[in-house]
């Protein structure tokens, strides 16, 4: 069976793939996967293309993936891929992703995260039915992100909540794709799960990405904005622990549904900043800033809904996360200096 990756490429996504290439079914067989990505600038391709290169390999046989260079706003190529290839599940993690970037220019935003969706979302219900897989279209899993609870007063976030107040159009694009899921559930009977990811964080991270930051700026780069002072506190999940709930839900056709992603242990972003500054044995140039308007103090994930329904289970501390971090950081980014992947 095959599985298409949107944004295989990606910090998540080339995680992905390479868990997929690396299990086995009941078989002895790893899965065939189709990784699909556009290399978009927002940062660095080179980087992209190393992630997928050290994803790729996982596989255990010729041929187990095949990587498309492609856009999921092209319509005619999603059509083709869905015309060619019978895919039990699609994992959509293909997004513009950044919080201060959407509120700048909001307009890539909804032409991805809300129309590259609805693309997708078009060409599950239009899959040729000798395509699909025991008599079912293909599984859709939503890549989401627990920003669609604003400023929300029910701690740990809980997935019963409105999740009608974001705070920038990165978290509004994210849960209008979550809207037009429940859509073409009612309407074609897609089964649809959104997973809402809390603070994710290890190898391959985005340059962007606090973690990845501190880093470039203790071993000589820029200053780090550092909100609040770092009292803040985030739900620090390790990406290793988001795949097994991605897997777990594109296993499980549950109609739609939406599940929270995160560790369920909240950690003050100071105390974060400050073990990675210890295991890195030298401190970044933080920079205090007042915490931007789109933010918010507190995030927590209530996991209880995946506990219980997908088996997930996060394993990996955010101590020994960091560990795993700082390890690939000096490996794969500290010998070219700061600025590789930037």
């Amino acid at each position: 069976m095959t599985v298409l990756v949107t944004g295989a490429a990606g910090f998540i996504g080339s995680h992905t793939v390479e868990r997929l290439l690396s299990r086995r079914d009941e078989e002895g067989r790893g899965e065939d996967v189709i990784g699909l990505d556009n290399f978009d600038d927002f940062y660095a391709p080179e980087r992209k293309r190393r992630n997928l290169e050290e994803a790729a390999r996982h596989q255990q046989r010729p041929g187990q993936f095949e990587f498309v260079q492609g856009d999921v706003r092209d319509r005619a190529l999603l059509a083709r891929l869905f015309e060619q290839h019978s895919f039990r599940a699609v994992i959509h993690l293909a997004a513009r992703v950044g919080m201060g970037a959407s509120i700048e220019n909001p307009w890539p935003y909804y032409d991805v995260n809300v129309t590259g969706t609805l693309n997708l979302l078009e060409a599950v219900r239009s899959q040729p039915e000798v395509r699909h897989v025991q008599g079912k279209r293909a599984n859709f899993v939503f890549a989401s992100t627990a920003l669609v609870y604003g400023r929300t007063e029910v701690i740990p976030f809980v997935e019963t909540d409105p999740a009608d107040r974001p705070l920038a159009p990165y978290p509004a694009s994210k849960r209008a794709a979550e809207l037009l899921g429940h859509t073409y559930h009612h309407l074609h009977g897609i089964d649809f799960t959104s997973v809402r990811f809390f603070t994710v964080y290890g190898p391959r991270g985005r340059p962007e990405m606090i973690a990845y930051k501190v880093l470039n700026s203790a071993f000589g780069g820029e200053p780090v904005p550092y909100h609040n002072e770092g009292q803040m506190h985030r739900d620090w999940t390790f990406v290793d622990d988001i795949v097994s709930g991605i897997l777990a839900a594109a296993d499980h056709r549950l109609g739609y549904e939406v599940f929270n992603l995160g560790r369920g242990e909240p950690v003050l972003l100071a105390d974060f900043v400050e073990t990675l500054q210890f295991v890195a044995g030298r401190n970044a140039r933080l920079q205090p800033v007042p915490m931007p308007a789109s933010d918010v103090r507190y995030t927590y994930a209530g996991i209880d809904k995946a506990q219980r329904v997908l088996g997930y289970h996060p394993r990996i501390s955010f101590e020994e996360g960091i560990q795993r971090f700082y390890s690939w950081y000096m490996q794969h980014v500290q010998p070219a200096g700061p600025a590789a992947g930037a």
